[in-house]
């Protein structure tokens, strides 16, 4: 257990040298923005094309897999969209509290930090979970907002949720990687350099970029927040695990990555989103702040777990 805990220590310092510099005003929100978006359009995406195109893509797609992390999550998300409903919520603030438990920091904080930790053979299984919350789950939550608010889900509706997510660079860039390891096309030295140095920024840039985001963040609406908090990080893996080593018998590495990344906090995106549609967006904030910095002790004992077993 302490092993596991010096291995991702250093991952949750660089969050912290983050946040330190982001509370300390050395670092402004606005440059916490722009490196956000380097790193999400260029260093994330230059380390998932390469990821994607080294992937024995015949053998990515495994639809126990798929099953059992669609499973579990809809059991949480459903659970955390019975609870919100139980409490008197709007069906928009209800759908963000289920999404907010049960979303995890996959992009900036799980390919990182998971394929360092547990090896090269978790790309795959760590992009597929990454593809399933930005297709499947990206797109639950919006079309339940936009008809919750308009009381009907149209085309015009679609239309804009279908182009945000083709236009995703992270899609994108995995979608190129795994065509590119389809056709079997060559990867160039140059290129294949290239795509290492920037995508070696996508590690330090990403948790960086998160500490300073949480420095902005206050603790707001805390029951709640401590519940969705609690959802995400104990009960999402647990009924993934359950849904993996159980009722879909997937294979055992594959599942402790799944698990693994069940485990993380809840995603900065999240926020972007309840900003966005103006819902739900302090208390999603806070599980933020609190599920990263809970993440510290829970994420190695969740991996300590999988790799022991």
């Amino acid at each position: 257990m302490l092993e596991i805990f010096l291995k991702t220590l250093p991952f949750f310092l660089l969050i912290g040298t983050g946040w330190l510099a982001g509370w300390t005003r050395f670092f402004p929100q606005e440059a916490t923005g722009w490196l956000t978006k380097f790193v999400f359009y260029f260093a994330l995406s230059a380390m998932l094309f390469r990821f994607a195109a080294n992937v024995d893509v015949q053998r990515l797609f495994d639809p126990a897999f798929v099953m059992a992390y669609l499973g579990g999550s809809l059991a949480v998300w459903a659970l955390a969209m019975t609870v919100a409903r139980w409490r008197g919520l709007r069906l928009a603030e209800a759908a963000m509290e289920a999404h907010t438990a049960m979303i995890g920091n996959t992009g900036f904080l799980g390919v990182p930090m998971l394929v360092v930790l547990l090896g090269e053979g978790a790309i795959g299984p760590v992009l597929m979970v990454l593809t399933i919350d930005l297709v499947v789950f990206s797109t639950l939550i919006t079309l339940l907002v936009t008809g919750a608010r308009q009381g009907r889900i149209t085309l015009a509706t679609i239309g804009p949720l279908a182009r945000g997510i083709v236009a995703n660079p992270m899609i994108v860039s995995m979608v190129a990687g795994l065509l590119w390891a389809r056709l079997h096309l060559p990867m160039p030295g140059a290129l294949d350099e290239f795509l290492s140095l920037l995508g070696a920024a996508a590690t330090p840039g990403a948790l960086f970029a998160i500490g300073a985001s949480l420095a902005g963040r206050s603790a707001e609406r805390l029951g709640p927040a401590l519940w969705l908090s609690a959802a995400k990080l104990i009960l999402h893996p647990l009924a993934v695990a359950i849904a993996a080593l159980l009722i879909f018998d997937v294979e055992p590495f594959s599942a402790a990555v799944m698990i693994a990344a069940a485990s993380l906090p809840v995603a900065g995106n999240v926020y972007i989103l309840a900003q966005y549609f103006g819902v739900a967006a302090h208390r999603v904030s806070t599980a933020i702040l609190i599920s990263t910095a809970a993440s510290i002790a829970t994420l190695p004992a969740v991996i300590h777990w999988i790799t022991k077993g």
